[in-house]
């Protein structure tokens, strides 16, 4: 199993020293999430299934994959993600820029994950249908695949048009990998169908089965059930290393854990963490 840290849920004064210690405890990657701006207007901002806000509009944004580059500089193994990123509310070119350019500065080590997101205010705000968010991210991440491994890139398609235009420098990751976040059945189709991966939102073992089960079905029936794809579960509630073997038989492939509960005791407990798991700390 490999362990993820989620730099989110600490104060931003510490990402750089957390993901230092991550690199040097033996984790396997750290992952920023992502929001392009905040309305003050709160009325469409209420989570789904829930009826207050999920946001404060008074939250520290940053661009995610520009913050990954600077932890790329001061870290060597771990790999880099966002959780998630909205991929579709940008540009291809944008977008794929911005991946691109954290793995040739990390070396290699850049995860891009991508949702189509649920808080409609910053895409009014950025003038881009909110409705039309899904099929603007499975089109963005078609035209970047290309991007990234083509020589000369030409497309007309729904939501980005564009004449033949070069690309460079390519990731060094002969395929960066894209991986979905999101539970509808539209996103768990999109990671099937055209990514390398699924990654979820705070999960335990009972409620995540039934997602498993269809992201399965979704894939053998897209005829991608035996090629390479990733499952990554955030597991903020893990019980102790004996859990770990029951995420594993569900085939899950990273666990995102958060053994602490408030920032001041975030590195104590990374530490004991790594030590009860077993992983093996820098030499």
């Amino acid at each position: 199993m490999k362990f993820g840290v989620p730099l989110g849920l600490v104060h931003p004064a510490i990402w750089k020293d957390l993901a230092v210690q991550a690199d040097r405890l033996g984790f396997e990657s750290v992952w920023l999430p992502e929001h392009l701006v905040f309305a003050t207007d709160l009325s469409t901002a209420n989570y789904p299934g829930t009826e207050s806000p999920g946001i404060n509009p008074a939250t520290p944004l940053f661009d995610a994959p520009a913050y990954l580059c600077a932890l790329a500089a001061v870290t060597e193994r771990v790999r880099l993600g966002t959780a998630v990123y909205l991929y579709g509310l940008r540009h291809p070119f944008v977008a794929a820029r911005a991946f691109a350019t954290l793995d040739q500065i990390s070396g290699g080590r850049a995860v891009a994950g991508v949702g189509a997101g649920w808080y409609a205010g910053e895409w009014n705000a950025a003038g881009v249908d909110f409705a039309t968010r899904g099929r603007r991210l499975d089109e963005a991440i078609a035209v970047s695949r290309r991007l990234w491994s083509e020589p000369a890139v030409e497309h007309h398609g729904e939501f980005f048009d564009f004449p033949e235009v070069a690309f460079e420098p390519k990731p060094v990751q002969e395929r960066l990998p894209v991986v979905a976040g999101g539970e509808s059945r539209a996103a768990l189709r999109r990671a099937a169908t055209l990514c390398d991966g699924w990654i979820s939102m705070p999960q335990t073992l009972d409620r995540i089965r039934p997602r498993l089960d269809l992201l399965r079905e979704l894939r053998a029936a897209a005829g991608r059930e035996d090629e390479p794809f990733e499952i990554t579960v955030h597991a903020y509630e893990l019980s102790g290393p004996e859990e770990v073997a029951e995420w594993e038989r569900l085939g899950v492939d990273r666990l995102i854990v958060r053994p602490w509960r408030r920032t001041g005791e975030a590195a104590g407990r990374l530490a004991a963490f790594a030590a009860d798991h077993g992983l093996a700390p820098d030499a």
